[in-house]
């Protein structure tokens, strides 16, 4: 069976290279195509969205409270939230310390440690339903609450970028989803005819 630990190591030597203090609707479609790796399990972002302090869909708009506080900063660090009571979601910190901005990784091409993505999905087989959504992404990635707050440059994390000479993916925007505040703001961010989208884009 294909080591995860052993392939992560092997795409290492092409780091992302991104640049964090950008605000979430510019980091939002650069993270796309990016492969992110949890503990060596993860795959390409296909699909992100952004939120910000002056967004009245972000749960950085009212201002910070312990439930919030990684939103804030510094950035490059991991925010993690639970929605509804159920589902645990996962968003890169971006922007300037205590602007309360961050892009939720809202689906993923799965690439590595699909075995282990499928025991922890309850045995889906098919690999597009795996992390096609926030809360599926976080369920197949093993992510909760304690990566709150966790740098994104350091283990368990791994941010790569794809190889030199790879073409970069083509990226539509449209409107965010499962929200009743801004819907018509268009930041949500996909890659153009993934099959691995939560939803397909509008």
């Amino acid at each position: 069976m294909p080591n995860p630990l052993h392939d992560a190591a092997r795409l290492a030597v092409h780091p992302a290279s991104l640049d964090f203090t950008l605000p979430a609707h510019e980091l939002a479609p650069q993270l796309i195509g990016i492969t992110l790796l949890v503990n060596g399990v993860g795959g390409r972002i296909v699909e992100t969205e952004a939120y910000d302090g002056a967004d009245p869909a972000s749960h950085s708009f009212r201002g910070r409270t312990p439930r919030n506080a990684a939103m804030f900063g510094p950035p490059a660090r991991a925010y993690v939230y639970r929605s509804y009571g159920v589902h645990w979601c996962l968003n890169l910190v971006c922007g300037h310390e205590g602007d309360g901005t961050a892009v939720l990784i809202r689906a993923l091409e799965p690439t590595h440690g699909l075995d282990a993505m499928r025991v922890r999905r309850g045995g889906v087989q098919d690999e597009r339903l795996l992390c096609a959504g926030p809360g599926r992404l976080a369920q197949a990635l093993a992510i909760d609450g304690g990566f709150d707050g966790l740098p994104l440059d350091a283990p368990p994390f791994a941010l790569l970028g794809p190889a030199p000479d790879s073409s970069a993916p083509a990226v539509v925007a449209g409107p965010r989803i499962g929200i009743t505040r801004a819907v018509d703001v268009p930041w949500r961010f996909g890659e153009a005819g993934s099959r691995f989208l939560s939803r397909p884009s509008r």
